[in-house]
């Protein structure tokens, strides 16, 4: 292969891992001012909570972005997982 070429799918795929992994600071803005209208970060620690892995996180961030109507970006949605997910889960990304 050649070696441009090879550097460039490289940082594509660099790129594109970066950016699923999301912006927390830009995450937990979206957290304070949207979530906690409807409840507090017991639902995060509560220990029977329904969301078992970071994918399941990210649905469950789009479930209820659909269902309060923010109508949230793909990066929005994201972001918000992301920070839940560093503040309160823990779950491999």
């Amino acid at each position: 292969m050649n070696r441009p070429i090879l550097v460039a799918a490289l940082l594509s795929v660099l790129t594109a891992t970066a950016a699923q992994a999301g912006d927390a600071k830009l995450g937990k803005a979206l957290v304070e001012a949207n979530c906690t209208r409807c409840h507090g970060s017991e639902v995060y620690t509560r220990p029977d909570h329904k969301v078992k892995s970071f994918d399941g996180l990210v649905k469950q961030v789009r479930r209820c972005d659909q269902m309060i109507g923010l109508t949230w970006f793909d990066d929005d949605i994201e972001n918000a997982a992301t920070y839940l997910n560093q503040e309160y889960y823990k779950f491999k990304q």
